[in-house]
């Protein structure tokens, strides 16, 4: 059990049968009254974000998540197939479970995946991938007086933003939190 008072970033616990993660918090001791914990938590399981103010001395069960490493194998509509790199099970796991961070999984890229209770919360991506070129728009002359990018499209069909220096069939290293082009490899 964890009380209200001993939340902290990050920290996880149950509450009405949902698992919730600490966003933010905030101890205040008002002149008059008595203290409350002021915090701003995020649902795992939906995403949604709430402010609420707890007493201290509320308790809640903490939350114990299971994060194992996962090799991703193949997609199959909308489902993944990822194996457990120990025991070599294979799980189907949704497509909406993994966010934003799918357009750059690439078949056989180490994952890590976040479960409570046996449901799967989260997939995390490397935090780092290395991907090839395979589209880029030509740079245009006289088009550097400014920081300027183009799009390009990578292996997996995700497309962002590139120096014009880059070209098809370089491998370039991005950014998965953000989706950001960081360095040519």
């Amino acid at each position: 059990m964890i009380s209200a008072g001993d939340f902290r970033n990050g920290v996880n616990f149950v509450m009405d049968g949902q698992i919730y993660q600490v966003v933010d918090f905030q101890h205040v001791k008002p002149g008059k009254g008595s203290a409350f914990v002021r915090t701003t938590y995020k649902n795992l399981k939906t995403g949604s974000v709430v402010q609420k103010s707890f007493n201290p001395s509320e308790k809640f069960e903490q939350a114990q998540l299971s994060r194992r490493d996962m090799s991703y194998l193949y997609s199959d509509g909308d489902l993944l197939y990822f194996m457990d790199v120990e025991s070599y099970d294979q799980i189907p796991i949704a497509k909406e479970t993994l966010g934003d961070g799918i357009t750059f999984l690439k078949e056989g890229m180490t994952c890590r995946v976040v479960s409570w209770s046996g449901e799967i919360l989260e997939v995390e991506p490397p935090t780092f991938v290395e991907l090839e070129v395979t589209e880029c728009e030509p740079a245009v002359r006289g088009d550097t007086a400014t920081t300027a990018n183009k799009n390009a499209t990578v292996e997996t069909g995700a497309v962002l933003k590139v120096p014009l220096f880059i070209n098809r069939g370089d491998i370039i290293r991005i950014d998965t939190r953000s989706g950001e082009y960081m360095e040519r490899a």
